[in-house]
């Protein structure tokens, strides 16, 4: 069996884990937290770098950072995981739901300005399959209206858009170390911040509206409740795994790149045949090989390529399914059709990609659809 996923362990996980736990602390914001932390600022310049349990807590931190209160409207694409409208509906927000581009499921930047009135606090632009959105225009459009902007960046580590290190452009953003992204941690996320306006406060939040880490630093004699927030920093139990992958970075993105170009050469022609598209990596992006999807020609194509892949043990898999259409916000949509977002739901297929994947192997089996 080829799963679609496959967790990949460096060796040196459970080293970092005993380490940690000999260490006496492992409640969180130790040295592992801390060398994790320092590594993303000093490798991607990113102002101030926290550590959370998930990306989805790292949103809800974004989503408190920008003051998001109840009726403030918040844009953003409509395929992507819930978690990105969730972090703002939980503050009390109505989500704007933007279109993906035909050729693209990242927010089609030229529908946004359509969407701002004065109710809009942030744009919340999503860096699907690792690949930059138009990062100029939306900030150019959030300076324009004074808005903040928030990366979703969970897919996007090690990526570039015009050398630019996303989750470094936006006011704010956000990363995924879950077990299906590039780098893990099992579960876990992190919060970078860019705007000095929201350092002080971002760590206050991190430490359940305490200035406890400030306490610790030794810069106030003792510490206590100063502002809102929850427990959102990871142990350092999570923190040790994340510093094993960290180490091993350069040789991820590496492997994960090769299975991508395999897939790209080998499946360009087969998929041009059969009017299926493949993925596209705008001249301003670079690719961190996070996955390699297929666009089919029809809903039904897709589901007889992920049968004909089954039958061969390979599990391939469709992705979003359009917030606006959800059970849960079809209600509180205003009516567009956002004719892209629901063709990516209806068409893409995601193709197995980790680290000890035999790429050789799935490509070989898809060739023979329809033959």
């Amino acid at each position: 069996m080829i799963p679609f996923n496959k967790p990949y362990l460096t060796g040196k996980e459970t080293l970092y884990i005993e380490e940690a736990v000999k260490s006496g602390k492992i409640s969180g914001n130790g040295m592992f937290t801390q060398k994790c932390q320092a590594f993303y600022e000093e490798k991607y310049g990113f102002k101030k770098v926290l550590l959370t349990t998930s990306c989805t807590d790292a949103l809800e931190m974004c989503a408190i950072l920008a003051n998001i209160q109840p009726g403030d409207e918040v844009i953003i694409p409509s395929f992507t995981f819930v978690s990105t409208a969730l972090a703002f509906v939980r503050q009390g927000a109505k989500i704007v739901f933007a279109d993906s581009y035909e050729d693209n499921p990242n927010i089609d930047v030229s529908k946004i300005e359509a969407l701002i009135t004065p109710k809009t606090k942030a744009i919340v632009p999503v860096h699907y399959a690792g690949i930059a959105c138009d990062m100029d225009m939306i900030m150019q459009l959030a300076t324009q209206y004074n808005l903040i902007v928030i990366e979703d960046a969970a897919q996007a580590i090690d990526a570039y858009y015009k050398g630019k290190p996303l989750g470094s452009i936006g006011h704010l953003a956000a990363f995924s170390f879950h077990e299906t992204k590039n780098i893990i941690a099992g579960e876990g996320g992190m919060l970078t911040i860019n705007d000095e306006r929201f350092c002080n406060r971002a760590e206050i939040i991190w430490e359940k509206g305490t200035n406890r880490a400030e306490f610790f630093r030794g810069e106030v004699n003792k510490y206590g409740w100063v502002d809102t927030g929850s427990s959102f920093l990871p142990s350092e139990i999570t923190a040790a795994f994340l510093w094993a992958q960290i180490e091993n970075l350069e040789k991820i993105q590496e492997k994960r790149l090769e299975h991508w170009r395999y897939y790209n050469k080998h499946l360009k022609g087969w998929a041009a045949q059969r009017h299926i598209k493949t993925m596209i990596i705008p001249i301003d992006a670079t690719n961190n090989a996070h996955m390699f999807y297929l666009v089919c020609g029809s809903q039904a194509q897709r589901a007889q390529i992920i049968e004909h892949l089954k039958s061969h043990d390979i599990l391939a898999v469709f992705h979003y399914i359009s917030l606006h259409s959800s059970p849960y916000y079809l209600e509180k949509h205003d009516g567009r059709i956002l004719v892209n977002s629901d063709n990516f739901t209806a068409r893409l297929v995601r193709l197995p990609m980790y680290y000890e994947l035999n790429v050789a192997a799935v490509v070989d089996k898809i060739v023979n659809y329809g033959e």
